[in-house]
């Protein structure tokens, strides 16, 4: 007796249809629409997300992002040098999108601005109506040969701008007792200008602490030409260097390292020639070259530098107007830090919205960016400076100055501002506290 059993009609068309309505079903997870969609959960795109879920209401944003940690990354500086913690540093990536706000837990893979489309690496089609692009910056630690492996391998080679490196660096400065401590700069665009110098400063004041500095040799291995982009600060720090014995040295850029002989080899950005240098390292902090992320590099959305194309100034696509960028991944001409993007989230607030109700825009941003840089375990100088390089600071004092009380802002009031003001979309900048503390200036 055959034991196959065969299906009734009625029975193949109730498969049948069971088939259709789940291909429906898929189609329909596949494509999405909204108002209003945010590429990026960090600091610009949480920030924009929440001021737009108050002005077009709830369920008109959607917000892609993949992670599932958001790190508030301008503290990584006094987490490497053992002054907060890791997890001083982060909240649960669901705690601080939104309410209001749907979030597509995925990475945005490619761009489509003639059709206001976005495709994600599942392979969800977002069409939009309005597009805010705040992607950050991408770290590219295997553009160095070398460095991946180690950092994987060398407990003395380290990095924070990366949280699996970060927890390294404490404990690499610890024990280090004597020998060449080298921090380099890359030759390309990175997040906050300052940060590879903040932690040279720690270190160095941690080893003068407990009695190491006079058996380590201290150096800046920069790529660039300048210790830092603006005059007023570059000579203040160009005076601390001075005094703490701490060699720089311009127009050298990391290209390789070598875990098991200990050396760091450096191209020399001003020759013509190829020329390199070996340094031989005992420890060794890598600021690694950083790059706008793969996928909007590759789109149609940027400029002959690989940046989101935006007017400087209204933070709007120069192409497609109904197109707005943030931060680190735009090709705006300031330093790449999370005042900046404060200062812009109420630039591009301004002007989006007046795009949505259909009027020009109107709103300037100025370049307006900051940068605590701290200097020791109690001070800090407060750089705050616009596009032309020219300070713009906020208190009516020297802010070149190393201050404690820049320190304890840096350390204490900056971070319960931005989770508790800037995340929630209601900090843009100190320009009202400025012309209130400069009588309108």
């Amino acid at each position: 007796m055959n034991s196959q059993k065969i299906c009734s009609p009625g029975c193949i068309n109730f498969i049948s249809q069971i088939s259709r309505s789940f291909s429906k079903s898929c189609a329909r997870e596949s494509q999405k629409k909204c108002r209003l969609l945010v590429i990026g959960g960090g600091t610009g795109g949480c920030s924009t997300a929440a001021k737009f879920v108050r002005k077009i209401g709830a369920g008109n944003v959607t917000l892609i992002e993949p992670a599932d940690t958001h790190y508030y990354q301008p503290m990584w500086t006094l987490v490497g040098g053992g002054i907060k913690s890791l997890d001083d540093s982060s909240r649960s990536m669901k705690s601080v999108i939104p309410s209001g706000c749907e979030w597509i837990k995925d990475k945005a893979v490619k761009f489509d601005p003639i059709n206001n489309t976005v495709t994600t690496a599942n392979g969800t089609n977002v069409q939009y109506e309005y597009l805010i692009v705040a992607m950050g910056l991408q770290l590219n630690y295997g553009h160095v040969k070398g460095l991946l492996e180690a950092l994987e391998h060398d407990p003395a080679v380290v990095s924070n701008y990366w949280d699996k490196s970060l927890v390294k660096t404490f404990p690499a400065l610890q024990k280090l007792q004597s020998g060449n401590a080298i921090f380099t700069f890359p030759n390309t665009p990175i997040k906050c200008a300052g940060a590879p110098q903040k932690i040279m400063y720690l270190a160095d004041d941690f080893w003068r602490k407990n009695g190491r500095r006079e058996n380590i040799n201290i150096s800046f291995n920069t790529a660039l030409g300048v210790i830092f982009g603006v005059k007023k600060y570059a000579d203040r720090l160009s005076e601390i260097v001075k005094k703490r014995n701490i060699g720089v040295n311009f127009n050298l850029n990391l290209i390789e390292v070598k875990p098991e002989s200990k050396e760091a080899i450096f191209a020399v950005t001003n020759s013509d020639k190829g020329e390199t240098k070996s340094v031989k390292y005992d420890f060794l902090h890598v600021t690694p070259p950083m790059s706008s992320p793969d996928a909007l590099r590759e789109s149609t959305l940027v400029d002959q530098t690989g940046y989101l194309n935006v007017n400087k100034e209204t933070l709007q696509h120069m192409e497609y107007k109904n197109i707005f960028g943030i931060g680190d991944c735009t090709n705006v001409p300031t330093s790449k830090t999370a005042a900046a993007v404060a200062a812009q989230a109420g630039i591009l607030k301004t002007n989006l919205s007046a795009v949505i109700d259909g009027k020009p825009v109107q709103s300037l941003y100025n370049g307006y960016t900051s940068c605590p840089l701290v200097t020791s375990y109690s001070k800090c100088i407060l750089a705050e400076f616009d596009f032309n390089g020219q300070p713009l600071e906020t208190f009516p004092v020297d802010q070149g100055k190393e201050r404690r009380s820049m320190f304890l802002m840096k350390k204490y009031f900056m971070p319960f501002l931005y989770w508790n003001g800037m995340l929630k979309g209601y900090w843009n900048g100190p320009g009202v506290f400025r012309k209130i503390m400069r009588l309108g200036q």
